[in-house]
């Protein structure tokens, strides 16, 4: 059984879904910023050996959504996540987060210290001039009449345009998800996304990121997580490998897993090894539990 309810948080309210029972509870993180934890929708598989808890953040999904751009800051997302936990009363938890979600979770654990068992980012980069420039590599493998046309079209401000929606697929299909056709919950995140929120911090597209996150980078900091870690992604993630590798280096005692013909959602591309690795991590944090 499934349970639904709403939060308080600054802003408004922000809906969650908590299922399965046992264990200790995993809080899972969507990305965006503003994309709705429906294309999560495979990590409830991890709830037959613990609760698995999803929220939507504030500005998509069944949350409140806000007309006001002074609410979509890391700081607020950041407590908006301190308020969901005490909310739930998730006294001990496992946090997962994807893409902007994990680079929330960071954020989170960096600035609060909280008391966590474990953290697992997943195609998460840790900085995002980074990613801007690894993105642009991949995106120059592209054909140039494709390039044209994203250049063309985002110089224009015409991104809503279907000629260049079109011209961004094959970016996606490469290097977000691979899988054809795409989940039925990657497809309804897409059409129920906070587009305000995801525009104003992050840009028109995966690649374009010219918000208000572009210069977010914690690089530095990294050595200052102290909670068991693992780091998951695909081999062609646009969080490109190199750059998980590099984060694997830098937080002591972490571990990474490169999941093979997967990109940045490896947790739909190739779920069963996603859950077994995910399942062997939590079980080597968590003595007890199931395999």
């Amino acid at each position: 059984m499934a349970a639904e309810g709403y939060v308080d948080v600054p802003g408004g309210r922000v809906w969650y879904r908590r299922m399965g029972e046992g264990g200790i509870p995993l809080l899972c993180l969507h990305g965006g910023p503003g994309f709705t934890h429906f294309y999560l929708e495979r990590l409830e598989d991890l709830a037959g050996q613990r609760e698995v808890i999803f929220y939507d953040q504030l500005g998509c999904g069944n949350s409140d959504r806000p007309d006001d751009n002074s609410l979509w800051t890391v700081d607020r997302f950041v407590e908006e996540l301190a308020l969901v936990r005490e909310a739930l009363q998730l006294q001990r938890l496992h946090l997962f987060g994807n893409s902007w979600g994990g680079m929330l979770a960071m954020q989170y654990v960096l600035d609060r210290k909280p008391d966590l068992e474990s953290l697992i980012l997943c195609g998460s980069p840790a900085s995002i001039p980074r990613w801007i420039r690894e993105c642009a590599e991949l995106l120059a493998a592209q054909p140039e009449s494709v390039q044209q046309t994203i250049r063309r079209h985002e110089q224009s401000g015409f991104t809503a345009c279907p000629e260049y929606q079109c011209a961004i697929l094959g970016f996606y299909k490469q290097h977000v998800c691979r899988l054809d056709p795409w989940p039925k919950g990657l497809e309804r995140s897409f059409a129920e996304a906070g587009y305000q929120v995801y525009n104003y911090m992050n840009g028109p597209s995966e690649f374009t990121v010219v918000g208000t996150i572009k210069d977010w980078d914690v690089s530095d900091r990294l050595d200052q997580i102290r909670v068991p870690t693992l780091l998951i992604g695909g081999r062609y993630d646009e969080c490109r490998p190199a750059h998980l590798e590099d984060m694997q280096r830098r937080i002591k005692d972490s571990q990474l897993v490169i999941i093979e013909d997967a990109s940045h959602l490896c947790f739909a591309e190739q779920p069963q090894e996603f859950l077994r690795n995910v399942n062997a991590f939590l079980r080597q944090v968590e003595p007890g539990v199931p395999g």
